[in-house]
This record gives C-alpha cells, sequence and structure tokens, in this order.
C-alpha cells in the first residue's frame, strides 16, 4: 500500500454519524502513533457503527498509524470482512479479539489494543499490574486477564476471551500486551493512556532494586466509587478536545 495513493474522501458519501465516528478513529490511531505506542501496522482500533448491521471501523492492513485518514478506515461486518470492494483490504485475523468484545459487550462501542514494550513487559510478570501508583487503581477497579493461546486466530479462543472479560473494560492479555473498551473511542483512548502509563511506572520502578511501597489494600478496594467521582464516568470526554489539538499542531490531516 503506497500512503501517497490518492484515496476519494467519503465525507457526504456516508452518514453524518458515522464520518464523525471515522474523524474521531481516525485521530485515534494518529495519537497511538504520536504517543509511541503502535507497533508499525500491526494491533488495531475498532468502533461499532450504530445500526442493526453490527458494522464496524476499522484500519486498512498496510497503513502505519500515523497515516490513517477518516477516509481510509475500512467498514466491515462481524466476521471482518470488508464492505466496499474498493476499499483496502483489511486483516481479519487481526479483528478475532475485537469481534468477540463487541459480539457480547453492547456498551462497548471501542476496543483498543496495543503491543507497546511495557504492556507486553507487565503481561508477562506473573503478578500482573501492581498497585504501585495512582495510575494503576484505576485499571485494577476494573481488570480482567487472559491467558495466551497463541496468535489469536482460532475461533474456539473467542468464548474464553469473552468470559475472562465479562464486564470489565481493562484487560491484560498475558505475554500479548493491553486492551481497552469504552462506549466511545475517547472513553477507550482514555483508558489505554491510564493503563499504559501504569505499565510504564511499574517498569520503572520494579527497575530501581529497590523495595515497592504498594497502595494499601483498602484504597484499591474503594478504587472504583473514587475513580467515577474524579473522571465523571471514565472521562474521555473531557480530554478528547485537547487531545485533538495536540493532533492537529503534530499531525493534521486526519479529517480528509
Amino acid at each position: 500500500m503506497s500512503a501517497q495513493q490518492p484515496i476519494p474522501s467519503k465525507k457526504g458519501v456516508v452518514s453524518d454519524e458515522e464520518w464523525q465516528l471515522r474523524v474521531d478513529l481516525a485521530a485515534a490511531y494518529r495519537l497511538i502513533a504520536l504517543y509511541g505506542w503502535d507497533d508499525l501496522i500491526f494491533t488495531h482500533i475498532s468502533v461499532r457503527i450504530p445500526g442493526d448491521e453490527h458494522h464496524f471501523l476499522i484500519n486498512p492492513y498496510g497503513m502505519m498509524f500515523d497515516e490513517i485518514t477518516a477516509s481510509s478506515l475500512v467498514r466491515i461486518d462481524q466476521d471482518g470482512n470488508k464492505l466496499n470492494p474498493d476499499d483496502y483490504d483489511v486483516n481479519p485475523a487481526g479483528f478475532t479479539i475485537h469481534s468477540a468484545i463487541h459480539a457480547i459487550r453492547e456498551d462497548a462501542a471501542c476496543v483498543m489494543h496495543t503491543h507497546t514494550t511495557e504492556g507486553v513487559a507487565v503481561s508477562a510478570q506473573q503478578d500482573g499490574l501492581l498497585p504501585l501508583s495512582q495510575q494503576s487503581l484505576f485499571p485494577l477497579s476494573n481488570l480482567a486477564y487472559h491467558d495466551y493461546e497463541g496468535v489469536a486466530l482460532r475461533e474456539d479462543e473467542k468464548a474464553r476471551l469473552q468470559k475472562d472479560l465479562s464486564n470489565n473494560n481493562f484487560m491484560i492479555l498475558r505475554n500479548h500486551g493491553l486492551l481497552t473498551t469504552g462506549g466511545s473511542i475517547a472513553d477507550a483512548f482514555l483508558g489505554m493512556y491510564i493503563l499504559q502509563k501504569a505499565c510504564e511506572v511499574q517498569i520503572q520502578a520494579l527497575s530501581g532494586n529497590r523495595a515497592m511501597t504498594p497502595i494499601p489494600d483498602g484504597i484499591v478496594e474503594t478504587i472504583r466509587q473514587q475513580a467515577d467521582q474524579v473522571t465523571k464516568g471514565m472521562g474521555g470526554n473531557l480530554a478528547w478536545p485537547g487531545l485533538l489539538r495536540k493532533l492537529d499542531r503534530c499531525n493534521p490531516g486526519y479529517e480528509d
């Protein structure tokens, strides 16, 4: 795929609602790249398009995250098949995890998955995420784990992943990476920001070769209520406008 190849604009072709989702999703991909959380052309962010069709938007396979635009995103069905033959191809295998979650979680409009160094490092540690920082408390209030079963290609793994995630919005995929869900793209992104930051702090803290001071259990147990008060839910919509302004300064063009 050539990033220079012109992509016809879908603005005015799709509904206003879908176009706004496209703009926000393209921004999320570019923000992932801006923060250094991308993994070349691998991993995905998916978002459900409202309607009875159960269609989704996802990245075109082969395009770097920092060059994705609203019009280059691909509309797919629940099985990962593209619906517009003129669109770029997608990686159906990469949608396996996402489709499993979307199938059982109507509230999970957006599913975000990363392979960051710190996220994979924590996923490989037997104790997983530790209560070492304020950032860690938010995911710890709502965190699930899924054991590694190899590259996520098998249909039978979906049921186990669904059971492990349950109603949680944060997941650590053992030996694999991080995953967040949200009722909006903004919420899923903020969740990933917090989870990623918690992993970064943990790896840095453990590298100091000094005894740790974990956060007391009582605080961990009450953090869900505190998190709701501090962020007004997940709080992504509060941070999103500023993130878009930052993106406009650093990597504009995602709205094309």
